[in-house]
């Protein structure tokens, strides 16, 4: 047996490196790029002054309640395909608290903001958007308005009558990317460019709506699954009080002769991709998933109306077709035949 020696009490000490042969601390990193600490100044405690380095951690979290349409589930799919600062979560069962649900599965997951997809009565979908930093929640229809043409009168009483013209649509009308087979096409993953008209600086309201839309479709820069590019744009536009959404894709050249010069958009083409849809505003709370009522829209209809005044109209025709026998047999009672001498004739 081998005996082990004993250490030496000079071997236990330990060679510290010189500050020579030491590597050079790596840069902090930031949204503009790569700085030294020396160039960043340390945080102030005071409010007053803002921070210099400021990073995006906006993440948003995607679900929905059950008994939802499968062309409902393909939209909210096509929009986690364009969110890669999205989460993912399993169905919500619709009842009373599910606001308060909704709200801890947001704190649960680490995230900022809540897309929920709700189904009403079968056929009314629903999209609610929460925000936990600005503390408001807006309750949208995803619908269209292409086939409908809706009046509206006061009457004496003060109230809205609604009369619908034209054929009538089936509820929900919205296009996914399956159903469009359009010809473009862009990155997985890449961040969007963000447009809207100049109507969203009309109103309070819109202006909300353009903050809550900008918090939940802009891809933080430098998240994990975004990649570096822009090449697609999401347009947000208003028209009849509804937003419209369209999807682009930033068509350029391809070719290293042909590269466009900074501010060559005149040669730049877009091609829509998908998906389309349309969202009407109904009320906007004072809460996540909650709260007061902050503001209702005046010209909302609901769907419910609308198909009842389809059923209204449908049963009017049965209504015509009754009274026009019973008019027949008024006037055969009233009018009756003569007796025909030749009836018996042929019975012999």
């Amino acid at each position: 047996m081998v005996k082990k020696r004993k250490r030496s009490e000079s071997s236990e000490v330990v060679a510290h490196p010189k500050k020579e042969d030491a590597a050079p601390e790596r840069p902090a990193r930031t949204l503009l790029g790569w700085k030294d600490k020396s160039q960043v100044t340390d945080e102030v405690d005071d409010n007053t002054v803002a921070s210099p380095i400021f990073r995006n951690k906006e993440k948003v979290l995607v679900t929905c309640s059950r008994r939802i349409s499968y062309r409902y589930r393909h939209l909210m799919l096509n929009l986690v395909s364009l969110l890669p600062h999205c989460k993912k979560d399993n169905k919500v069962e619709s009842k009373e608290t599910k606001g308060a649900t909704l709200n801890e599965l947001v704190e649960l997951k680490s995230c900022s903001s809540c897309l929920f997809f709700e189904y009403l009565h079968f056929v009314c979908p629903i999209w609610k958007t929460g925000s936990m930093l600005m503390g408001r929640g807006i309750l949208l229809l995803v619908t269209t308005v292409d086939a409908i043409s809706i009046r509206y009168g006061s009457l004496q009483e003060g109230k809205r009558s609604l009369s619908v013209d034209g054929q009538m649509p089936q509820w929900p009308i919205f296009h996914t990317m399956e159903e469009l087979k359009l010809t473009g096409n862009h990155l997985k993953g890449s961040r969007p460019l963000l447009t809207f008209s100049a109507n969203f600086e009309k109103d309070a309201h819109w202006k909300l709506l353009k903050e809550m839309l900008i918090q939940i479709f802009e891809v933080p820069k430098d998240h994990r699954k975004a990649k570096p590019f822009h090449d697609h744009v999401f347009v947000f536009s208003i028209a009849d009080d509804h937003i419209w959404f369209r999807n682009y894709q930033i068509s350029t050249h391809h070719n290293e002769s042909d590269k466009l010069p900074r501010g060559g958009l005149d040669k730049m083409t877009l091609i829509e991709v998908g998906p389309r849809f349309c969202l009407n505003p109904i009320k906007i709370f004072g809460g996540s998933f909650g709260g007061p009522t902050l503001y209702e829209n005046p010209f909302y209809v609901s769907p419910n109306q609308i198909r009842a005044l389809e059923k209204k109209k449908k049963s009017g025709k049965f209504a015509k077709k009754v009274k026009a026998k019973t008019r027949r047999k008024m006037h055969e009672m009233s009018n009756p035949l003569e007796p025909d001498e030749f009836a018996d004739m042929w019975k012999d």
